[in-house]
């Protein structure tokens, strides 16, 4: 069994202001998944393009700083700047990406893993952003379930997806971040 590195991106947009939003579903994941992989608090960190960064020797979580429609450039440098800080040539081929985001087509508190290069990015414009950023890439996107409102419209899309969660599905969220932890085990330990 090899161990590998494992870097846990997540996008939505920044806080305070998109704090908790259906939309920010990553985001508030990535802040519970912390206390589930035992990493240090949150750090803004200006090598990792200035997202929010937390860092043990198991794991590295990193925040996106940018809307979520803008993430690719920053994950792409954040991605690049976890490479550089590995030691050997064989933890820089062995290291994983994995992305989490918010995911309209699942119920809250479902999560889907895709792994691969040539992903379809499912009409998300974050992972458009991501995808075209790190073209042909292999990496893992970890899809929240935020559920879907009634309408189809965009504009009653866009509030939904916009406003603030309840704190019975923040709760839902850090439930999910123990789903999260899993699969980032399994990365770790080579299995996936």
């Amino acid at each position: 069994m090899s161990i590998r590195p494992v870097f846990i991106a997540s996008i939505g947009n920044p806080p305070p202001t998109y704090t908790n939003t259906l939309h920010s579903a990553g985001h508030t994941v990535l802040t519970h998944l912390r206390v589930w992989l035992f990493t240090p608090a949150f750090e803004k960190s200006r090598p990792y393009a200035s997202g929010l960064l937390s860092s043990s020797p198991d794991y590295t979580l990193w925040q996106s700083p940018s809307l979520m429609n803008l993430s690719g450039k920053p994950v792409s440098t954040a991605w690049r700047t976890f490479l550089t800080s590995l030691s050997t040539p064989e933890d820089k081929r062995a290291a994983r990406l994995v992305v989490v985001h918010d995911e309209l087509e699942l119920p809250i508190g479902k999560i889907k893993v895709r792994e691969g290069k040539g992903m379809s990015a499912k009409g998300h414009n974050g992972i458009k952003s991501v995808l075209s950023a790190l073209p042909g890439m292999e990496f893992t996107k970890i899809g929240v379930g935020i559920g879907r409102c009634d309408s189809r419209e965009s504009r009653d899309v866009a509030a939904y997806v916009m406003r603030k969660m309840t704190p019975d599905e923040v709760k839902v969220m850090a439930d999910v971040a123990g789903q999260v932890s899993e699969v980032a085990r399994e990365m770790r330990r080579g299995l996936r």
